[in-house]
């Protein structure tokens, strides 16, 4: 079945006629054409929430001023982005979170990557007017070696628990206590690892701030001191993009691009942490060929030819079904089946078989 196009709708922003699809959010709308409005709850990968309200627009017959991340454009649509008033409304909403928020950016490992940062910056705010109660600190059972939790520094945006249920389908966190103790926890406050977590990052890899945030690569090095190098994970055949944070020749920690890749931003735990053995010294980094006893480090050509000859010679005094092949689901579908093609038919044995565990 063909699907359909979509319908064409127009509609102006910021007095600029522009056209969308229906469907389409205005905020979506506005990121396409370059138009730029500051969000905190919003992750391409969920679903629409308007949490944090800092994507106020004003609509044209439309009462108050709406979430843009929820709105769906409509033909004919008037929307403005940036106002007076709306520049007035999203200043306060980042007072009040800052007047919240841990504000302890010097060694906090997401400054340079937080978004609040970011906003609090582009509106020249250095601290908040607003005094009163605050968030108790609670610690975090975290005694595993992956995820860092600080609750202190957390802004509700609900980010984590949304992409815990509507991406990985665990459920490990969700909304604790209620009123303003509400936070975002595992039930009963218990450690991640007896809540059920697969230790997949996607938590961190969303948040906007420092509430959570990657034990290994924590003090490892500022965001501006790395260099974001984008390759494809090795662990599995599926081939998901992975982006490289490199600092002085090593990797301290790993993403992925959002909207980019068969994974689309999202990474499982083997692809976010499983990145250690790339400096461990006990690593092969040539081939080696074992002589009088001895391994020694020899070409590829020279370690392909010795290979080559050995099965070449067991199959003749052995016959071919002494020889086996374990294939990887390291490697692609086409790697496979070249590999299973080689036993049969240059070797003449049926003895193949395929570990997908790592």
């Amino acid at each position: 079945m063909t699907q359909a196009p979509a319908q064409i709708i127009t509609l102006t922003i910021d007095g600029l006629p522009l056209e969308a699809r229906a469907g389409q959010t205005v905020l979506e709308v506005c990121r396409e054409n370059g138009i730029q409005i500051p969000t905190l709850c919003h992750d391409p990968r969920l679903e629409p929430y308007g949490a944090c309200r800092l994507c106020i627009v004003q609509i044209e017959g439309v009462r108050g001023f709406p979430t843009s991340c929820t709105t769906r454009v409509a033909e004919g649509m008037s929307v403005t982005t940036n106002s007076p008033e709306i520049a007035d409304l999203r200043r306060s909403i980042v007072e009040l979170l800052l007047s919240d928020h841990e504000l302890r950016c010097l060694s906090c490992d997401s400054a340079g990557a937080c978004a609040l940062q970011d906003i609090a910056y582009e509106f020249g705010i250095e601290e908040s007017p607003y005094t009163g109660e605050r968030h108790r600190v609670r610690e975090g059972q975290d005694d595993n070696d992956l995820i860092e939790r600080d609750y202190s520094k957390c802004i509700l945006c609900g980010r984590c628990v949304r992409i815990c249920h509507e991406v990985q389908g665990c459920d490990v966190v969700g909304y604790t206590d209620r009123g303003f103790e509400a936070i975002p926890n595992t039930p009963y406050a218990l450690s991640l690892e007896a809540a059920g977590c697969e230790f997949c990052g996607q938590c961190v890899s969303t948040c906007p701030v420092g509430a959570l945030t990657d034990k290994p690569s924590r003090y490892q090095g500022r965001v501006w001191e790395t260099t974001r190098v984008e390759s494809i994970c090795g662990y599995c055949g599926v081939g998901c993009t992975v982006e490289y944070h490199v600092k002085d020749g090593r990797i301290i920690s790993t993403g992925a691009p959002i909207g980019r890749g068969v994974n689309g931003g999202n990474l499982c735990a083997k692809g976010r942490y499983g990145w250690s053995f790339t400096h461990s010294p006990d690593r092969l980094t040539a081939p080696l060929v074992r002589r009088d006893g001895k391994l020694v480090e020899v070409t590829w050509d020279e370690a392909v030819r010795v290979v080559a000859d050995n099965l070449a010679r067991i199959r003749d005094e052995h016959g071919p079904g002494a020889v086996g092949g374990l294939a990887s689901a390291k490697c692609t579908n086409e790697e496979n089946y070249l590999f299973q093609k080689l036993l049969r038919t240059a070797i003449g044995t049926h003895n193949i078989d395929h570990c997908a565990r790592l």
